[in-house]
């Protein structure tokens, strides 16, 4: 098994840590990361979503959250990391980042020492870590994937979206050490439409990418969720798919993308 195909297990340090980016918004990666949290937390893992889309963070409002103590305030010294952990909606914890913190959206060597002290202290806590990055290839994304044991990216079959997820994974696949990359596409209309993604995804890169590495990239399909209507009723609700509609086939859909994250 390649080392782009087997599963990361929970090492010494403790947590599987799972990047979770898009190479554009709107492709719903926070709503995917909320919904896979509490997947595997109702699989008995502890869980922990932390909100590294800083200065643009939404995980609060997605999940009807009040973002009293932030990652603002633990960087700052204000608040420990205990104080600043909370539980979520789904059996999961989260860290929020809270929103419109313009020192926070671009990377120095501050951010960069604070993200890394931070994911090395919540590793030793939990046994899953989401971290729900904001979208496209800055500095700061880059950085927060790089600290990652895996990454997800999440497309939904949109050119523009598969533009920007092709460029995400060359500059992934070019500039970082090789881990297993997935695939969910998310908003698929017809059943098969996900794997169609992907193996059109997987023809550019071994085009234009795999030719130039010592480690071919090889994108794992995790799943694909379809346009369903209770994801936009849930969003209403402010609730998790998983949770207010949980038979609905998005939940359903989700749940099995989570399992494949599992550790065998």
């Amino acid at each position: 098994m390649s080392r782009e195909t087997e599963r990361p297990q929970p090492g010494p340090h403790g947590a599987v840590v799972t990047a979770v980016t898009s190479g554009k918004g709107g492709v719903g990666k926070t709503l995917v990361s909320a919904n896979l949290a509490a997947a595997l937390a109702r699989a008995g893992r502890r869980v922990l979503v932390l909100d590294a889309d800083l200065g643009l963070a939404n995980l609060d409002v997605v999940l009807n959250l009040a973002a009293r103590v932030t990652l603002h305030d633990v960087f700052t010294g204000k608040a420990t990391l205990d104080e600043a952990l909370q539980p979520a909606p789904g059996g999961f914890s989260v860290l929020l980042a809270g929103s419109g913190l313009v020192e926070y959206s671009r990377m120095t060597p501050e951010v960069r020492d604070k993200l890394l002290e931070l994911v090395a202290q919540v590793r030793g806590r939990f046994d899953h870590v989401l971290l729900d990055t904001g979208a496209g290839i800055s500095d700061l994304v880059l950085f927060t994937v790089s600290l990652a044991d895996e990454v997800l990216v999440v497309a939904t079959p949109e050119p523009t979206s598969l533009a920007d997820a092709y460029a995400t994974l060359k500059v992934l696949a070019t500039s970082q050490a090789a881990r297993p990359m997935r695939l969910l596409v998310n908003q698929v209309r017809r059943a098969g439409d996900g794997r169609a993604v992907r193996a059109q995804l997987q023809a550019v890169v071994d085009r234009f990418v795999n030719p130039g590495l010592a480690q071919p990239l090889q994108l794992q399909f995790l799943g694909e969720v379809p346009l369903d209507s209770a994801v936009r009723e849930s969003v209403q609700r402010r609730q998790l798919v998983m949770e207010a509609l949980p038979g609905s086939a998005a939940a359903v859909a989700l749940g099995q993308a989570a399992a494949r994250l599992l550790p065998p």
